[in-house]
């Protein structure tokens, strides 16, 4: 569970991110969280967007992500969203989070 401070660690560091998981008109599909798996892996913190055609808002996405991936959302703002999951392997972490 992150903290106040970790968030706001976070969502400073997702402003210069682009965004790298669309979702479209299928919403979350296996391809989706496939996709997302690879980028939480390699990337810890995931910036997102929520298209026009999807027929879902952002904040069910990002909490269906989160249920399926074990991801934290760290923001949602308009059609965007931010999940973090720290990396499995320890080598591959590269988010230290303040405590």
């Amino acid at each position: 569970m992150l903290n106040s401070k970790q968030r706001a660690q976070l969502r400073g560091l997702a402003n210069t991110l682009p965004d790298t998981l669309h979702i479209g008109k299928d919403g979350v599909t296996e391809g989706v969280l496939r996709q997302l798996e690879e980028l939480l892996e390699s990337h810890e913190l995931v910036k997102g967007k929520v298209l026009e055609s999807a027929m879902a808002s952002p904040r069910s996405v990002a909490e269906a992500l989160c249920g399926e991936t074990h991801a934290e959302a760290v923001q949602c703002i308009g059609t965007k969203f931010v999940l973090y999951r720290q990396a499995r392997e320890p080598d591959k972490r590269k988010i230290a989070l303040v405590k």
